[in-house]
């Protein structure tokens, strides 16, 4: 009888919420949107952490002209700990003008992150999407890598809400993300039951 492999779930779209007692400080308290899942690995962005880095000094930094308020004065987001000198840009499909950008992966379902400067060139000029987030950094994992965490008890998973990322205060972020699941943030423990 052949054997049946195992049909590989896949966690585009969805928040990873890091654990209580998640053992990686970089993902501590953490909700990560993930953008990409597929048998090379993973690859999501952190949504609850901003910086000290406003949108206006980061467009200072690379030579555009900040945006206009307030959006210049929004936070750059710590993505993950994967290339925290290079910007991430979540945003809704398609901008207000119906534009698309160079570097721009369409998550299905889902959102689009953007890595080329043109988004921010878009922004700088007063287009661009109109619901966003920037980050500097990402969040990766190798094959296979996510699934044994989550096995190991270190995330829980749900589908994605754009109002969670766009729309609620960050310091509610951990908590509306696990309440999609019917989860109290204090009912939670950082030890795994196994029977």
């Amino acid at each position: 009888m052949p054997s049946m492999a195992a049909e590989r779930i896949s966690l585009i779209n969805q928040f990873l919420i890091a654990m209580p007692g998640m053992a990686d400080e970089a993902f501590a308290g953490t909700v990560v949107y993930l953008c990409e899942h597929n048998d090379n690995g993973a690859l999501g962005l952190v949504v609850n952490k901003p910086t000290t880095l406003t949108l206006g000094t980061l467009f200072e930094k690379v030579e555009l002209s900040p945006p206009a308020d307030p959006l210049a004065e929004t936070p750059v987001y710590y993505g993950g700990p994967v290339q925290t000198d290079r910007g991430f840009v979540l945003h809704e499909p398609l901008d207000a003008e119906g534009n698309h950008y160079n570097a721009t992966l369409a998550v299905p379902g889902g959102l689009e992150m953007t890595t080329s400067r043109d988004v921010l060139e878009a922004l700088s000029n007063g287009a661009g999407p109109k619901r966003l987030l920037v980050t500097l950094g990402y969040s990766g994992w190798a094959a296979g890598q996510l699934e044994e965490e989550i096995g190991r008890n270190g995330w829980l998973t749900v589908d994605a809400s754009p109002a969670i990322i766009f729309e609620t205060p960050v310091e509610l972020r951990y908590e509306r993300a696990l309440a999609l699941l019917g989860v109290d943030p204090r009912m939670l423990s950082a030890d795994a039951g196994h029977a």
